[in-house]
């Protein structure tokens, strides 16, 4: 979409960019308000005024390693809107990062909200709404290892219906102990890692009750990270459950050398260099999603609370939909061209989750709460971690695809 034909990659290395966390917040800081949470090492940086959005982290202090990626370039730059976005990725998305943001959904179908009414379910028609793109959240309250931000708006879905509701983004670190009941294995006290949890509040406040005949809205949290040629996302599957194991036709089906389905879990490229995406439903998902990057020796783990698998996941496929509740609860994306002859929009990759759709009466709520975790160290401290969550160890998420090692 850019002019130039150049990608936000190639811009970024052409520019001195940041090399550690100190580095990252410290150029978010002359673009934008940053709330900097802390616990021990482990360090968080917030940003307001994309929608409460964690940007990037880091398990050792200011110098260590930034794990959200970030459009340096975009960031500098800042919103544009009217005839300066016109012909602009930035007239469909400002695609600032950062690793764990609030978002909305479904995206298409006749209940998306990322399509006009009437509007055909292409990339040339597609528009992230303006509150969950460039309207800011306001900063409630924030000490040093939390923050809670709220926002009011509306969004209408493809078939003309209007939403009206408010939102509460509360992001607060974890340490050890509360981590290691979360997921379920012990954490070592000497083993570096950081760790949040976002609970993100949903709230009808307008005059009717939101119907699934008239579409509904879930809270759908996504995290862009940083790709590399050998990076591999795990995605563990329910193998005693019925129905599909994977959604790969998102944006075309997936070659095989980019995914594999194996024994519980569903591999999938994180490489940046191939755009596709694929949900796993929620009779099939464990509320686990993760990835290994050899590069930065980090084991990256998402947990959602286990919702009933009986809900009405939002459908968000760009299409007509036969059934608009057939969604998915976790998905993985990973960015590249999104036609012949555009540049990647990072490039990055992708871990998200999604709660039910909302039924919700005026006045009522549904909260949607995510774990992120980056874990650092030697692949044989990872692999306890990796086991218990993802089902098998990072010599097999490396070794997945040929040409990968730990």
């Amino acid at each position: 979409m850019a002019s130039s034909g150049i990608s936000f990659a190639e811009e970024n290395k052409m520019s001195n960019t940041p090399s550690n966390f100190g580095e990252d917040v410290a150029f978010l800081e002359k673009h934008t308000e940053v709330v900097v949470l802390r616990q021990g090492d482990a360090a968080v940086a917030v940003a307001p005024a994309y929608q409460g959005r964690v940007m990037t982290s880091s398990a050792n202090g200011d110098s260590g390693t930034s794990y959200g990626w970030l459009n340096y370039k975009l960031i500098q730059q800042g919103v544009l809107k009217g005839e300066a976005a016109t012909g602009k990725l930035e007239s469909k998305i400002h695609v600032f990062g950062g690793e764990e943001r609030f978002w909305l959904g479904p995206e298409g179908g006749q209940f998306g909200i990322f399509f006009a009414s009437g509007a055909k379910f292409d990339f040339d028609h597609w528009k992230t709404p303006p509150p969950i793109d460039t309207e800011p959240f306001t900063v409630v309250s924030s000490d040093k290892t939390r923050a809670l931000f709220s926002a009011s708006f509306s969004v209408a879905n493809q078939s003309g219906t209007t939403f009206d509701l408010a939102v509460e983004r509360k992001v607060r670190m974890l340490g050890a102990e509360e981590l290691s009941k979360s997921l379920g294995v012990k954490v070592p006290a000497d083993l570096p890692f950081v760790a949040y949890e976002t609970s993100n509040r949903l709230t009808n406040r307008g005059k009717k009750k939101w119907d699934p005949s008239s579409g509904l809205l879930s809270v759908w949290i996504l995290g862009m990270y940083k790709p590399s040629p050998s990076t591999v996302m795990a995605i563990p599957f329910r193998e005693n459950a019925t129905g599909p194991t994977v959604n790969d036709a998102y944006f075309g089906k997936i070659a095989a050398d980019r995914l594999k389905i194996g024994k519980g879990v569903v591999f999938f490229k994180g490489d940046g260099a191939s755009r596709g995406k694929i949900g796993i439903p929620p009779v099939r998902a464990t509320g686990f999603a993760g990835s290994y990057s050899p590069d930065l020796r980090c084991l990256t783990i998402v947990r959602c609370d286990p919702t009933p698998a009986n809900g009405k996941y939002v459908n968000s496929m760009w299409e007509q939909q036969k059934d608009p509740y057939a969604g998915d609860l976790i998905n993985a994306y990973n960015d590249g061209s999104p036609a012949p002859g555009q540049p990647p929009l990072g490039p990055f990759y992708e871990l998200e989750t999604s709660s039910p759709g909302a039924e919700l009466a005026p006045g009522e709520s549904l909260t949607h709460r995510q774990i992120t975790v980056h874990f650092t160290g030697k692949a044989s401290r990872l692999d306890p971690i990796a086991l218990r969550t993802l089902g098998v160890g990072v010599e097999t998420i490396c070794n997945a695809f040929a040409g990968s090692t730990p």
